[in-house]
């Protein structure tokens, strides 16, 4: 994790993006500009219109595949989700969220509910009673001990089986098998210069952030490496991210 952050910190010292205007829905039109003068640029950057369509097609591609062969093959996991997750406690079984995605489009976002219905309720009322819970939530946007979180819930979080039916999202374009975490409108602020950089990719299943220690890395670490992503973005670096990926799933380092 530390060599990650640090070459997050080494790689972005230059970055200079411009938020975007955000009027009623997110809007992000502007080009993404993350280095001043003419520092390393990545390889993707230095293609011209028609390979880069080419990348794009090729990480769509890349996309489409894994994401039919995960759901072929967690067919019977998410079925079995589904049933625990009715069985256990009154409520739909998807959570669906509006969040962030490329271009700065909200896109619905489904993940297998792990809270209980009222949990905006229940959060309300922890932040106001206790100063620690509210200091941890504005610092993470976390919670280690989060009473939202379902006894299911708990077990999809720690095996991350509850972030499964984000595959349809793939399919349907709204994110990628790798890239940033999606994140909601009261993030945005938190990205501040970075958000550009956070639109011009698709959010991702898996990132740098998730194979990076997850929950354990600062959120301001994470916005660092959610803009080095962007700026290395390539087809094989998404590959590799993939492998890094499966040990981090199943050590569950940084699952809360």
């Amino acid at each position: 994790m530390e060599a990650a952050l640090r070459e997050s910190r080494d790689g972005l010292r230059d970055v200079h993006a411009q938020p975007s205007d955000i009027r009623g829905q997110i809007r992000s039109t502007s080009p993404l500009k993350l280095f001043v003068g003419n520092p390393p640029v990545s390889d993707e950057a230095r293609q011209g219109p028609s390979t880069r369509l080419g990348a794009l097609n090729l990480t769509r591609c890349f996309d489409i595949l894994v994401a039919t062969l995960a759901i072929l093959v967690f067919l019977p996991l998410l079925i079995l989700a589904a049933i625990a997750i009715k069985a256990s406690a009154p409520g739909p079984v998807l959570f669906v969220q509006p969040r962030v995605g490329r271009n700065g489009k909200l896109f619905p976002c489904f993940k297998f509910r792990s809270m209980v219905v009222n949990s905006s309720d229940v959060l309300r009322a922890l932040l106001e009673s206790s100063p620690g819970a509210r200091s941890e939530w504005e610092r993470d946007q976390k919670l280690r001990a989060d009473p939202r979180i379902t006894p299911v819930g708990a077990l999809l979080r720690k095996s991350s089986l509850d972030e499964l039916p984000q595959l349809f999202n793939i399919l349907a374009g709204h994110m990628s098998v790798v890239g940033p975490r999606p994140i909601v409108e009261a993030e945005i602020r938190r990205y501040g210069r970075r958000f550009d950089a956070y639109c011009s990719v698709r959010p991702g299943l898996t990132g740098l952030w998730q194979v990076s220690g997850r929950n354990e890395v600062s959120y301001d670490a994470r916005v660092r490496l959610d803009a080095l992503y962007a700026l290395r973005k390539s087809t094989l670096y998404d590959v590799s991210i993939c492998l890094r990926t499966i040990p981090a799933v199943l050590a569950a380092r940084g699952v809360y």
